[in-house]
């Protein structure tokens, strides 16, 4: 028998274990995926969905066993980069990694002094969201600065930031868009482009999100790199595309550089993993893939040798001329790159992504409905730009002209003040019912015991720009439900019932 006949064997036993014991992890609409059964199936916030191929390609990867990055990674990054609509993807081993390595490329020596992140310089992010997102500023020796952010949409208070602006002292903006819901890009572009500044997009919650505005406030803002790519001919990708007089493209691909998560609760999974994503400017792949490598100032490929044919002809920093390229560090760097095997999962899942985008949706618009009798006691989160949600699914739109298709990541509620129970009442309450939710992550960051910590160690180590009450309303009122794609009708209707229910009998008890 040979290696080829005896892989192929391996394989076909492999799917054949998957069908059986992974029935739990198929999509919600799957006709294999188990049982649910009230009171004994939990239902989760998130997990991991997938099925026999994403086994199959990671025993595949495995048996062929070159482990680190390699071919399945480097075809990942450019399926992601072309489903995107960025000029490179770079994989990492998190989201959190992503976040440090796209942030740290903006420190770098070899960006005009002007425009490089120095110690004592400062970032404007929102108070209200998760701490790997702030933690790059701070681990790179920048001065986060902390703004409010809206119940109604878990983002930022955008109108805030001109408040957080100090001259020659911030240089740049880094948020994410909360939840699936993306930030009001047009506000904060227009902000950065009047200040000459960085935009760092945390997408880690938001892939396949996108936001639409008008195609001359795009040219205005010099959105010129989607602009054109929405021509390009012999285009497959969706987005960015133009349509009556509007540009719309995916989050994530707006600004300087950007991140995304595939940690199993995000969009697509590779179990541990992530990516930062060049958008336009070319060379911060060359900055930001040094800082994953340890910090290394040759570019060849992990198994590769002399790509720039000036192996041993190199004199950098005090080094005697013709030291090996391969082993000089321009940077202080880390070494964050994820398993080929990873990206081998990696790649089934983005073939699955335009599905799992949609039953995001459509989960997302299901509770919505259910639960559209309890607005006197919660308030239901709204798409940014959107002014009220209607019972048909559509959404009003402010005045702006943009709009924004949320990929939904989770279901915010925020109990009202004067309803007749708390947020952890309720969260209890589902706890019991094996209902999975989470609070909107760190609620207000500043409130952390780091957080504390770091301003006691050094006050000038952050800074608070405005004043935080909706932060504050967001940690002590909010908490979200999944609506990943592993949730079946069944399992939401359940959702629904259960808070239903809870809430008309403390109603009636009040």
């Amino acid at each position: 028998m040979t290696a080829e006949n005896i892989k192929a064997e391996i394989l076909r036993l492999t799917r054949e274990y998957s069908k059986l014991t992974h029935k739990a992890q198929r999509a919600g609409d799957d006709p294999s995926q188990a049982e649910f059964v009230v009171g004994e199936t939990t239902v989760p916030y998130a997990g991991r969905v997938f099925d026999e191929d994403e086994v199959e390609a990671a025993v595949s990867s495995t048996l062929d066993f070159w482990l680190t990055l390699g071919k399945e990674g480097e075809a990942m990054q450019e399926e992601l980069a072309q489903f995107m609509g960025v000029k490179h993807t770079l994989l990492v081993n998190s989201g959190s990694s992503a976040n440090l390595v796209a942030f740290s490329a903006l420190t770098t020596h070899k960006l005009p002094e002007h425009k490089r992140i120095k110690r004592g310089d400062e970032v404007i992010t929102v108070a209200a969201g998760f701490p790997t997102t702030v933690a790059p500023i701070i681990q790179c020796g920048a001065v986060p600065v902390f703004i409010d952010a809206k119940v109604s949409t878990g983002n930022a208070n955008c109108s805030l930031l001109e408040k957080a602006y100090i001259p020659e002292k911030t240089k740049a903006v880094m948020m994410a868009h909360a939840l699936g819901n993306p930030f009001e890009l047009v506000t904060v572009l227009e902000f950065c482009k009047k200040y000459d500044l960085w935009l760092i997009e945390d997408n880690c919650d938001a892939l396949g999100c996108t936001y639409s505005l008008p195609l001359e406030k795009a040219k205005e803002l010099g959105l010129d790199h989607l602009i054109k790519l929405s021509s390009k001919e012999g285009r497959n990708e969706e987005f960015p595309r133009i349509k009556n007089n509007t540009l719309t493209a995916y989050t994530g691909t707006f600004g300087d550089i950007s991140t995304q998560s595939f940690y199993p609760p995000h969009h697509l999974t590779m179990g541990e993993g992530g990516s930062v994503n060049i958008i336009r400017r070319a060379s911060l792949k060359t900055y930001a893939e040094s800082f994953r490598d340890w910090g290394r100032d040759c570019w060849c490929p992990s198994g590769q040798d002399n790509t720039c044919c000036k192996r041993f002809q190199w004199q950098l920093g005090e080094l005697p001329e013709g030291y090996d390229h391969k082993y000089i560090y321009s940077h202080i760097g880390y070494n964050v790159k994820p398993l080929d095997i990873q990206a081998a999962i990696g790649r089934v899942q983005i073939k699955r992504l335009p599905k799992f985008i949609e039953m995001r949706k459509i989960n997302w618009q299901r509770l919505r409905k259910g639960l559209t009798t309890l607005e006197n006691h919660i308030e239901f989160a709204l798409p940014t730009h959107a002014t009220k949600w209607n019972e048909d699914g559509s959404f009003e739109w402010d005045e702006s002209g943009c709009r924004t298709d949320c990929s939904w990541f989770g279901f915010k509620m925020t109990i009202k003040d004067e309803a007749p129970f708390t947020r952890t009442e309720l969260a209890a309450h589902l706890d019991e019912c094996k209902i999975g939710n989470r609070m909107l992550f760190g609620g207000n960051l500043v409130r952390q015991p780091a957080f504390v910590q770091l301003r006691y160690d050094d006050e000038k180590a952050m800074r608070v720009a405005t004043e935080l009450p909706q932060a504050d309303r967001i940690m002590n009122n909010t908490f979200f439900l999944g609506t990943y794609p592993g949730l079946s009708e069944d399992m939401i209707d359940y959702m629904i019932k259960v808070i239903c229910d809870f809430v008309a009998l403390r109603v009636s008890e009040s």
